[in-house]
């Protein structure tokens, strides 16, 4: 099973997305903060890392820098997750080292495919 680390700090959002990626055939592990989420992608090596940006303790584009500058964790695609949806979140997010960006509310169908592009998988 395809473990994915979903890194998110509002429980509604947590619950959700993580039942319907768990229906959708993946293991999800979860951390609420940032600096959880990078000790996680750390310890559990997960396939693939979404990553809300509004994060207590270490926000999302920090806790992205230390993910991506850290030789065990580099290779790891990291989606971003955001409810700002303007041109110059994108950008952040890519120049904190994210592979991809998503907006909130998630469209599962949308963000299902950006991660089965990320992982190689068939859609």
């Amino acid at each position: 099973m395809t473990k994915i680390l979903l890194v998110e700090d509002n429980e509604m959002n947590r619950d959700m997305l993580s039942r319907r990626l768990a229906r959708n055939g993946f293991e999800v592990i979860i951390a609420v903060n940032g600096q959880e989420g990078v000790d996680l992608a750390l310890s559990e090596k997960p396939a693939l890392i979404l990553m809300d940006m509004s994060l207590p303790v270490l926000d999302g584009w920090e806790a992205t820098r230390q993910v991506k500058a850290n030789p065990e964790t580099a290779a790891i695609p990291v989606i971003a997750l955001t409810a700002h949806a303007m041109a110059s979140d994108r950008e952040q997010a890519m120049a904190a080292g994210c592979d991809d960006f998503d907006t909130k509310p998630v469209e599962l169908p949308r963000l299902l495919e950006k991660i089965k592009t990320r992982l190689g998988l068939p859609g």
